[in-house]
């Protein structure tokens, strides 16, 4: 059973935000954390492009084939 003293979350969202804050600061502050990801995803690329931010080139997954045939090789041999 919920304590009377207990603010219900519907009733008043910023009551119960500051109870949830002095009572529970662990849960607060993961909901705050959590709730911060999906708005900075939704911000900082945006951001980021406006700003003049370019993300770097992949790097390479295979070596380069070079065009053309091989050279052959003189003066090597054993």
């Amino acid at each position: 059973m919920a304590n009377a003293a207990t603010p219900l979350f519907w009733a008043g969202p910023i009551r119960y935000w500051r109870w949830a804050a002095r009572e529970r600061p662990a849960f607060f502050w993961s909901v705050i954390i959590g709730a911060a990801g999906p708005l900075m995803l939704a911000t900082v690329p945006p951001t980021l492009k406006m700003l003049g931010y370019e993300r770097a080139k992949p790097i390479p997954q295979t070596y380069p084939i070079p065009p053309g045939p091989r050279k052959t090789l003189t003066g090597y041999d054993d």
